[in-house]
């Protein structure tokens, strides 16, 4: 007997005779798909070499929904007899062979592909009549797995490719600095095919661009550290650590500035740690902090560059980020679907509520489904929200269930993966806990915005570095802006309940916009007390509702609908039992601090001020603040203050600048 494989690890799933040749009838091939006859491999089949066989196999393995690879090859004894057969295998062929562990080298862990399928063609080499040919003599198609459907087989690697066309472009997009994704998005709209059909992946483009990777790491990496010396010695501040490697070369490093620490205190309750992103250049993982402030704009808290994406790397970002943070771990944290990261945060963060972030996750939807459910896509991504946003746990399950039966989802991975991970995304299972609103598509095109304007310099890591620097000081001086044109705009009251005018004059513009839409909504519901708190449903129903306890005593009202606590925003249907129970104020409770206009970076600072200068800047603002929420309440108000304001504008302007105070007005401008 001759094994037919030449290497260890696949003498265990296959061996044929020397000269044993298999003919099968069209009853014992197993096929994906329906073929011709000239379309499938015989015994005596002719071809001029063997390029034109393995050409031909491989397409018919294509059509059958497999890929396949050269294996053995024999020749003659002697120098220069050549080859005299060859064997074609699907890919799937042999089983891997066990690695002996190396604590000094890290493993991947790979999961394989090769299940000792026996499926293979075997052609050897003739010369009737003096002319050289290659004559199928061996053929097998029974398969130990699954084939893959038309639109699954494109995936494998045997049929993936990147033109030289398209080379360029990637290498021209890799430029500009945006991010590998996009790329993608850019290229299929270029070629005008769906989501998920060009003819490669990211994970190749990642490849390109590392391979194409020419700067120096060693050297990157000592402007990178005595970039963040120098910001250190200028801003004692600002924080940063790293980790080098046994080679003494730099493995993670991190950073945080002082603003972005200031807020954390404040705003680190909700946080997004996004792993999504890549320095294309160097191929190397970037994770971000950002949370969302009580503007409702996204703030700054970190930032952190890895040499790969494992469960150490990620216990070390998680870890330095705390320390950062003096040792404060938010309430809640959003993430993508990353198993190592998740596993990360369970150890370094036992108390953090980890979840997934939702727009990360459809984000991948179109390269999941699309070409899977082809017209039904969007069909199936309505009801995906539809589930997606309901209240009830039950109700989600049983919806799910439908969803895949109706849909034929019963063998998708990435339906099964999903569903695994449902109390880390799906909102019936979330709703308890506090997010800050990041839930939401604004939210995420806000942040993501915010992330891609530091994405673009990607030239060398310490210019990175600085543009991060840059875009947050920038985001700091608009967001102050913008936090003067909210409290500037005139406040309407839409109910002219005592509730709403109270809460006007504490929470900032973006968080009453949220309280006062849910005041409006209260009218609407009917409230009915009940032995145990009040039955709350829409004046319109005759069932169901949402279950209210009120402590008037203790100043304590709770919802089913937990809106609350997964906002910070009281939900209509307490409001509806706050007023009616003759309720002028909202509880200070449910007013809290960081929705509030006094919950500032700006305001804290305000205490621990050096400068007097600053300190009566900032005591102009607050009485500015308190002076539009005042002016607010009535038309005769607005008028006597606009008036006021006016002839004070005037006389301000009348006043000379000194070069003292231009340089005291622009330190203000960014430590505010």
């Amino acid at each position: 007997m001759m094994g037919l494989y030449g290497d260890p690890s696949d003498q265990r799933s296959l061996s044929l005779d020397d000269t044993s040749s298999t003919e099968e009838s069209p009853d014992q091939t197993r096929l994906s798909l329906e073929t011709t006859n000239d379309a499938v491999p015989y015994i005596g089949q002719r071809f001029p070499n063997h390029d034109a066989a393995y050409e031909f196999y491989a397409e018919f393995a294509k059509g059958c929904g497999f890929s396949i690879r050269r294996h053995r090859t024999e020749g003659k004894a002697g120098v220069g007899k050549g080859l005299t057969r060859r064997y074609f295998v699907c890919h799937r062929a042999g089983n891997t062979p066990v690695k002996a562990a190396n604590d000094s080298k890290p493993q991947r862990n790979r999961k394989s592909s090769r299940c000792g399928c026996q499926a293979y063609m075997r052609i050897s080499k003739t010369t009737d009549l003096g002319v050289p040919e290659w004559r199928v003599t061996g053929f097998m198609n029974h398969h130990n797995h699954e084939l893959l459907e038309p639109n699954q087989v494109r995936f494998l690697p045997a049929y993936r490719s990147i033109s030289d066309a398209d080379r360029n472009r990637i290498l021209m997009f890799a430029k500009t600095g945006i991010s590998v994704q996009q790329m993608m998005r850019l290229m299929e709209l270029e070629k005008g095919v769906e989501p998920g059909y060009l003819p490669f992946t990211e994970k190749d483009v990642r490849n390109l661009l590392q391979s194409f990777r020419k700067v120096d790491p060693e050297d990157e990496s000592i402007d990178l550290l005595r970039m963040c010396r120098n910001i250190k010695e200028k801003d004692p501040n600002f924080k940063y650590d790293f980790s080098l490697d046994s080679n003494n070369r730099l493995e993670n490093i991190a950073w945080s500035y002082a603003s972005s620490i200031q807020s954390y205190d404040i705003f680190g309750d909700a946080v997004v740690f996004d792993t999504t992103h890549r320095l294309t250049a160097f191929d190397m993982p970037l994770g971000i902090w950002v949370g969302v402030n009580n503007y409702g704009m996204p703030c700054f808290f970190g930032c952190v560059l890895l040499r790969e994406e494992s469960l150490r790397s990620y216990s070390w970002a998680l870890k330095v980020f705390l320390a950062f943070m003096n040792g404060k771990a938010p309430q809640t944290v959003l993430t993508d679907q990353n198993m190592c990261l998740k596993e990360a945060i369970n150890l370094e963060m036992p108390t953090t509520k980890h979840a997934l972030c939702i727009w990360l996750v459809v984000a991948k939807y179109p390269s999941w489904f699309n070409a899977v459910l082809g017209e039904r896509y969007n069909e199936w991504k309505a009801e995906f929200n539809r589930l997606y946003n309901l209240e009830s746990v039950e109700d989600f399950e049983l919806g799910w269930r439908d969803m895949v039966n109706s849909f034929g989802l019963h063998t998708n991975r990435h339906i099964a993966s999903l569903f695994a991970l449902r109390s880390l995304w799906a909102l019936p299972y979330l709703r308890s806990h506090f997010f800050a609103g990041m839930t939401t598509t604004g939210h995420s095109k806000s942040i993501n915005a915010f992330i891609q304007r530091f994405l673009s310099a990607q030239s060398r890591l310490a210019h990175f570095v600085e543009q991060v620097a840059v875009t947050v000081d920038f985001k700091d001086q608009t967001g102050e802006q913008q936090t003067m044109q909210q409290n500037l705009q005139n406040i309407c009251l839409k109910t002219g309940a005592p509730m709403e005018a109270h809460a006007a004059t504490v929470l900032t513009p973006f968080a009453f916009s949220k309280l006062q839409e849910q005041l409006v909504l209260a009218a609407h519901y009917a409230s009915f007390q009940m032995e145990d708190g009040f039955l709350v449903r829409h004046h319109t129903k005759l069932e169901g509702g949402r279950k209210v306890y009120w402590v008037p005593r203790e100043g304590i009202v709770s919802c089913s609908c937990h809106q609350f606590e997964f906002s910070g925003i009281l939900c209509r249907h307490a409001l509806r039992v706050l007023s009616t129970g003759n309720c002028f104020q909202i509880p200070e409770r449910y007013l809290p601090h960081r929705w509030r206009r006094i919950s500032t970076p700006a305001t804290k600072a305000l205490q621990n001020t050096q400068s007097d200068h600053t300190e009566r800047v900032q005591l102009l603002q607050s009485m500015v603040s308190t002076l539009v929420t005042e002016s607010a309440k009535s038309r005769e108000r607005l008028d006597i203050a606009t008036e006021n304001v006016s002839i004070l504008l005037s006389r301000i302007r009348e006043q000379p600048i000194s070069s003292q105070g231009i340089r005291e007005s622009s330190s203000n401008q960014r430590n505010l």
